[in-house]
């Protein structure tokens, strides 16, 4: 029926480089809270 799948090849990539970069995002905001948190407890704790 449909011969040309380059669109839906496309689109997938897309979806997917999509769902990595929230992933990347998320996980990037998540760690550097916790890393910005134990950094001042050391600077608090150091002082």
């Amino acid at each position: 029926m449909w011969n040309d799948d380059r669109g839906q090849d496309i689109a997938e990539y897309a979806v997917m480089l999509a769902v990595i970069l929230v992933i990347v995002v998320g996980t990037i905001r998540l760690v550097g809270s916790n890393a910005n948190n134990v950094f001042s407890s050391v600077a608090s704790s150091v002082q």
